[in-house]
């Protein structure tokens, strides 16, 4: 008799599915990983952090083919399909897996490198605020998820900070 190790493989949700499916695919004796990550989203002119799946509608489930039945997975309640390559699921490279887990932090969430989305004296456009529709440069990032802008006031330069999601691309 051969032991296997379990694999991952991929698995498509039904819209916004992925925690019913996670939760389904459990009771059924599956492991599953489901990558999220911390998403800043504004609503009425409130931004909200909510935890958000990395890849939409996908989740990793570990199968042992020797062992399992993986058909099942398919009519699971929130699966849409297994991922195949024809008949067969279509397995994943363990180190995927790993290497997101490796990037969370102390709650769970898949951190990102941040990086200025803009470059130096770019110009962009303010977006929200009393200064909304007001051009100015880019002139940096200050603390956490603050840009600085230069914007043109009174015929100077003056340097004005802003949420991340209050400025876009010119």
């Amino acid at each position: 008799m051969t032991l296997t190790a379990p694999r991952w493989y991929v698995v498509q949700t039904q819209p916004h599915g992925e925690s019913k499916a996670v939760w389904h695919l459990g009771r059924q004796g599956f492991a599953t990983y489901l990558p999220r990550y911390e998403k800043r989203r504004r609503h009425a002119r409130r931004v909200e952090t909510v935890a958000a799946p990395l890849f939409p509608r996908y989740l990793f489930v570990a199968i042992d083919m020797a062992a399992q039945r993986w058909r099942s997975i398919q009519s699971t309640i929130g699966v849409s399909r297994l991922v195949c390559n024809g008949d067969d699921p279509a397995s994943v490279a363990g180190s995927v897996v790993d290497g997101l887990r490796c990037r969370e932090d102390e709650h769970g969430f898949v951190t990102f490198e941040r990086r200025p989305r803009f470059t130096i004296d770019e110009q962009v456009r303010i977006v929200d605020g009393i200064f909304a529709r007001s051009l100015g440069l880019f002139d940096g990032v200050s603390d956490g998820d603050r840009v600085a802008v230069l914007l043109d006031l009174l015929g100077r330069k003056i340097r004005v900070v802003f949420d991340d999601l209050s400025v876009a691309a010119a």
